[in-house]
């Protein structure tokens, strides 16, 4: 198993990482993706070093790989790689914040809505949102649970997993690991 490529810039000092709220960064995106991850939105960690789920601690990557999604684990600063895999990241509201909790809902509402166009413009046949309460709050969906949805989105089948980041003490890296394959297996049997 090979290494992942490590962080090439030192970390972000107190000054980038308060700067780096509200602002925004490029998708890893393109036309006919099998599954497009969707974050809840980018950390500021993430939105100064601008590779998606890139704080320490986070624990997208090694899920991904260990449910099989990559054939190695992969760092952050490889995530253009998950193009060729047939996969890609997007979030749901698409500004930087210090903590999801900060988000309104008026800003999961409008995330939302960008969010299906986005669906609707590259056409993914799985959409995977990485938080539950993300899918709830930005589609009006208050008793949805994690797994596949009986709803589409933008024409793309909608699966919820647990949100991968170090601060969900609910779920542990075997847990997230063992949800992000039962996804993994349902995309192939699925011919995806």
């Amino acid at each position: 198993m090979g290494r992942p490529t490590s962080n090439p810039r030192p970390r972000p000092t107190p000054e980038e990482l308060l700067a780096a709220v509200g602002t925004t960064m490029p998708d890893v995106i393109a036309p006919g993706l099998k599954v497009l991850f969707c974050g809840i939105n980018p950390s500021v960690y993430s939105a100064v070093v601008r590779h998606h789920f890139a704080r320490p601690g986070n624990r997208f990557w090694p899920a991904l790989h260990a449910s099989g999604f990559t054939p190695r684990l992969f760092s952050p600063f490889e995530q253009d790689a998950l193009l060729a895999l047939g996969c890609g990241i997007t979030n749901v509201v698409a500004q930087a914040s210090v903590s999801a909790d900060t988000l309104t809902a008026a800003e999961y509402a409008e995330g939302g809505r960008q969010l299906e166009a986005r669906v609707r413009r590259y056409h993914p046949r799985f959409l995977a949102v990485l938080g539950i309460g993300a899918w709830r709050t930005a589609f009006q969906k208050p008793r949805a649970v994690l797994g596949p949805q009986p709803e589409s989105l933008g024409g793309a089948r909608v699966w919820v997993l647990p949100n991968p980041s170090g601060l969900n003490a609910h779920y542990r890296p075997v847990d997230l690991a063992r949800l992000f394959r039962v996804f993994r297996e349902a995309v192939a049997a699925d011919g995806a």
